[in-house]
């Protein structure tokens, strides 16, 4: 039953099956070495020196680290379920762990003592699965905030200020889609708020396009939808019923998808996952502003000949600024050979100890406050102002932080999520069409 499931999850995430042995898996390692799998190439060398503190408070257990691009890394770990090779630790992502719990390849956590007031708001709490018990440590966090090329705010004469007071409505996009708008030229050198501006021969867009955003529009459109007070489920977590059908939601996304009609914003077209993301059209200088999370804090700053700042997301209907706050845990793996182990490397991972290390390296933001202050304190060092990521978390009065929807069928919810929104962003399928898209999902869930 189990192995039928997990095939049934391969072909949902649009998985290859990939049998035999994969790199750095746990079969065939030594009960004195723990595997350990993660995504992030830029995080990497932190890590590897949180294995080396390990390794001296605990004599002869060692950790081999296996770093792989995020589309392999879930082929290869949800192949490594079924054959046998999965590594004992690995990086988990929120949107994962419901499927993951369900299908039972998760160990529980509840004896590593992992408390909620040791790690930033929610955190520790997202964890718990629908059983009661926990199975991923908290390991950092992350906020999305607005990247902005100076220069080019800067021509257009729209100062810090402005950028850090931006509002937004559904009817006409209040200060912040007239901003984008003055930020757009097309070929001819008028902006997209001049008489004569030619939306369909633009040269600088004033916002980058993420893409659709699937089902959770995280980097795309999920700030609006948040400030504007609409939730994915009918509850925090575990929902059993999505709501894209309200209207609330799909009157921001008519709007948000709108900003590309009239030109302000690039097209569906302009999108690729793998070779032109929003990074990309903000450093080829096609984009003056794009949403994105504080991952990429050092890729925009390190983007060679712009000078990047970043702005509080935009204030909505609400009154409040939003964004997802996503959180990173680690998990093992139920048919790890070397639990012991794995625990005590879970434990170390999710302590002040590696947390502060991984801090210092100024390339995310750890889970628990001093691994925070340590990031904080590494990016200022490089000159580098983070207050538009670390500001939601700290003011609850003027700003609203949500999850990632924390469901079930998290596959399918994006297997059907995906080309829906695709289709309204870049075929112009009205938005009311989700509401039968919507009516799919939470069949799916009903089951």
């Amino acid at each position: 039953m189990r192995l039928r499931t997990l095939t049934a999850l391969v072909g949902a995430l649009g998985l290859t099956l990939v049998t035999g042995c994969a790199q750095g898996g746990s079969a065939g390692s030594s009960a004195n070495t723990v595997t350990y799998w993660l995504w992030d190439a830029n995080q990497l060398p932190a890590y590897q020196a949180c294995a080396k503190g390990f390794a001296k408070e605990n004599p002869g257990v060692k950790v081999k680290i296996t770093q792989l691009g995020w589309s392999d890394y879930w082929t290869k770990l949800t192949a490594g379920f079924i054959a046998g090779t999965q590594p004992d630790v690995f990086t988990d992502h929120i949107q994962k762990f419901g499927q993951f719990a369900d299908l039972q390849v998760l160990e529980p956590l509840d004896d590593l003592g992992i408390k909620n007031d040791d790690y930033q708001p929610g955190l520790a709490a997202s964890w718990i699965g629908q059983d009661g018990h926990r199975y991923g440590a908290p390991k950092d966090w992350d906020t999305v905030a607005l990247f902005y090329n100076q220069k080019m705010a800067k021509d257009a004469g729209v100062t810090a200020e402005q950028f850090k007071s931006l509002s937004w409505n559904p009817k006409d996009g209040g200060t912040f889609e007239k901003a984008i708008a003055h930020l757009t030229v097309d070929k001819n050198g008028k902006r997209g708020d001049e008489p004569g501006f030619d939306k369909n021969n633009v040269k600088v867009y004033g916002l980058a396009t993420q893409g659709g955003g699937m089902g959770d529009g995280q980097t795309q459109w999920s700030p609006f939808t948040g400030s504007a007070g609409w939730s994915y489920t009918e509850k925090a977590r575990w929902g059993t019923e999505y709501q894209y059908d309200s209207k609330t939601f799909q009157s921001t996304i008519d709007w948000y998808f709108g900003l590309a009609k009239k030109g302000y914003m690039a097209p569906f077209s302009d999108y690729n996952i793998q070779s032109n993301q929003g990074i990309t059209q903000f450093a080829a200088g096609k984009a003056a502003a794009v949403f994105d999370g504080a991952w990429m804090i050092s890729t925009y700053y390190g983007t060679k000949g712009i000078d990047a700042g970043t702005a509080l997301t935009p204030a909505g209907p609400t009154g409040k600024r939003a964004t997802m706050m996503n959180g990173l845990a680690d998990s093992i793996s139920k048919a790890s050979d070397n639990k012991e182990n794995a625990r005590k490397w879970v434990a170390y991972l999710a302590s002040d100890a590696c947390q502060t290390v991984v801090g210092q390296a100024g390339v995310v933001f750890p889970a628990t406050p001093a691994g925070t202050e340590a990031a904080t304190a590494a990016y200022k060092k490089k000159g580098i102002d983070v207050t538009a990521f670390t500001e939601p978390v700290a003011d609850k009065k003027n700003f609203r932080t949500f999850s990632y929807p924390i469901t079930n069928y998290a596959a399918d919810v994006t297997a059907l999520m995906q080309p829906a929104m695709e289709d309204i962003y870049g075929n112009g399928k009205p938005v009311s069409s989700l509401d039968e898209t919507n009516d799919q999902i939470n069949l799916i869930l009903d089951q």
